[in-house]
């Protein structure tokens, strides 16, 4: 089956694997390269947001981590951390698929994959191409244009608007890269009115964030660079002397739920937040369903 997949972020990516694995000619459609997609700019610790407690969320979750788990890939690995909650809050039920977990009031810890975006998903688009996938650097703008049997519509931000959807949004998010001191853990904070994470990777760490819904532009604020820098030395001291290397910009495509359905021969996967290296291997597709089903109701993520 001739399919196109428009959309080459992390969730583009994910399905052109899994449907060049099962022998399909498969053609990526995307305008941007993937270092310069929203995916790349995520810190990449996968777990799904405190709000949410959906079992498709959950399911998809533990799958996409156990997928990182096994496979051999630069920018992936398996690494404890914490994550700091209210201390009124309930377990959300994700944490149960955690076998590893330690929880008290207010913290828990636990082994999660962590993913160098950049670098995984440099080679997970070379690994499509070498599957036999082509790929086409150009902006679609009807999916009804495109010559496939089957259309993936993967286009995060840009999904819904080719979807006739007018519930996908921006919502801003803003990061600092700092110098890695040595860090052995990722740490996220979802206690305090606006969380923070720090996310290291060996060479860098990740430090956020912000959530601005609406914003449109991706150039970085130095107001709110200062900001996060203050506010993730203040939670992991050892970044005290770390220089800061950079900041970047990412619009989360944001949608109150993640479509994932069947519509004729187009398949709707988009909206998954800033949650998309957390659900891209769990996300594989979805029962023949009206137009608008919504499925795994997701919130703001980092």
């Amino acid at each position: 089956m001739r399919i196109s997949v428009v959309g080459g972020g992390v969730i583009g990516l994910s399905c052109a694997c899994r449907l060049t694995e099962a022998g399909h000619d498969v053609t990526v459609i995307t305008a941007t390269r993937p270092g310069e997609t929203t995916s790349a700019v995520a810190g990449g610790v996968l777990f799904p947001p405190l709000t949410v407690n959906s079992d498709r969320v959950d399911r998809w979750t533990a799958t996409s981590v156990e997928e990182y788990r096994s496979l051999d890939a630069p920018g992936v690995r398996m690494l404890r951390g914490t994550f700091l909650i209210p201390r009124d809050a309930p377990l959300p039920s994700w944490a149960f698929s955690m076998p590893d977990l330690d929880h008290e009031p207010g913290r828990l810890t636990f082994t999660t994959a962590v993913v160098d975006t950049p670098a995984y998903l440099t080679w997970l688009a070379e690994r499509v191409a070498a599957l036999g996938a082509r790929t086409e650097y150009r902006v679609v703008s009807r999916l009804d244009d495109l010559d496939a049997d089957l259309v993936v519509n993967a286009a995060g931000l840009g999904g819904g608007p080719l979807a006739g959807d007018g519930t996908v949004v921006p919502v801003g998010g803003q990061v600092v890269h700092l110098a890695d001191p040595g860090l052995t853990e990722w740490i996220v904070d979802g206690a305090s009115p606006v969380l923070s994470h720090v996310i290291p990777h060996g060479r860098h760490v990740v430090c956020g964030g912000t959530q601005e819904p609406g914003r449109t532009d991706v150039t970085p604020d130095p107001g709110v660079t200062a900001d996060i820098v203050r506010r993730c030395r203040d939670l992991v001291p050892a970044l005290a002397g770390a220089a800061v290397l950079g900041s970047k910009v990412g619009l989360r495509p944001f949608r109150p739920e993640v479509r994932l359905d069947r519509d004729g021969d187009v398949i709707h996967c988009y909206g998954h937040g800033g949650a998309g290296i957390t659900l891209a291997w769990g996300v594989r597709g979805g029962r023949r369903r009206s137009r608008g089903r919504r499925l795994g109701r997701l919130g703001h993520r980092i």
